[in-house]
Formats: structure tokens, sequence, C-alpha cells
């Protein structure tokens, strides 16, 4: 069963119990969905819907840190159920330990690198860690490796 397929079961099933948060998150991340269809020809893969709940949980993830800062708490509440919603359909991600592991791995398979290198070995860290890690994570464990190069 596809991940496009369980996230349409889901919505149903959701549609069924009248669990009106997660009709409309999963409406929402459908419409997404159906918009990135439109934009090529070829069938969408669970690579693809998955790259789009990956953006959808990110953008939950921003507005949740701008509506604390702001002191909207009821919608950084209402922000953080989607992102829980969405959850569901992302892989577990990696904790700082590992992605500290795969940083380390790609460091020494590419040999002498320093800190101009960021922006190469980011890209191909961020290849291998597809949807698994957070890009800031990275970001930042990379920066601390590259430091004092």
């Amino acid at each position: 069963m596809s991940l496009l397929d369980t996230i349409s079961g889901d919505l149903h099933e959701a549609i069924k119990a009248k669990n009106e948060d997660v009709v409309r998150t999963l409406r929402m991340l459908k419409s997404d969905i159906m918009y990135e269809k439109t934009k090529g020809t070829a069938e969408l893969t669970d690579e693809a819907v998955l790259e789009v709940v990956a953006r959808a949980s990110k953008k939950r993830k921003e507005a949740i840190e701008e509506f604390t800062k702001a002191g909207r708490g009821e919608l950084a509440a209402k922000e953080a159920a989607e992102l829980e919603i969405l959850a569901r359909y992302l892989p577990e991600q990696l904790g700082e330990e590992a992605i500290a592991a795969a940083i380390d791995r790609k460091i020494e398979e590419m040999g002498a690198v320093t800190a101009k290198d960021f922006g190469k070995i980011m890209s191909v860290i961020m290849k291998e860690l597809k949807g698994r890690a957070d890009g800031a994570i990275v970001k930042s464990l990379l920066g601390k490796k590259l430091e004092g190069r």
C-alpha cells in the first residue's frame, strides 16, 4: 500500500469518526500532494509524497516557533497537534548521536575536508539522511565538526 493510499484511508476513517482535527490536517496534506501532482506528469512516488509531508511538517515547526515568540499559545498548540498528526507519515527521525556518526563517516570517506567544503559535505549528508534527519540539526553538528579545520 502506498503512502498516498494510507493517507487517503486515514482521512476516510477520520471522517467516519468525525475527528475534525485529523480531517482538517489530512485534507490540507492531500491538497498539498495533489498540487505537487499537477507540477509534473509522472505518478507520485512514495518518496515524492514523503517530501510533501516533510515540507508540511517543517511549516508547522516554523509556525509553532513564531506563534510561541508572539505569545499565541493557542495557535502554537493547534500547529503542534497538526504536526503530531503529520509525524505519523514520516520515517523515524535519527537522534543527534546517529547524525553525528553519519557526519563523521562522510568526513572520513571524503578525506581532507575543511570549513570551505561545508556546502559540498552538507548536500552529500542530507541526501544520505533524507527524511530521517532535521536539516537544522545536521547543519549545526556539521558546523561544529568543521569549526577547527
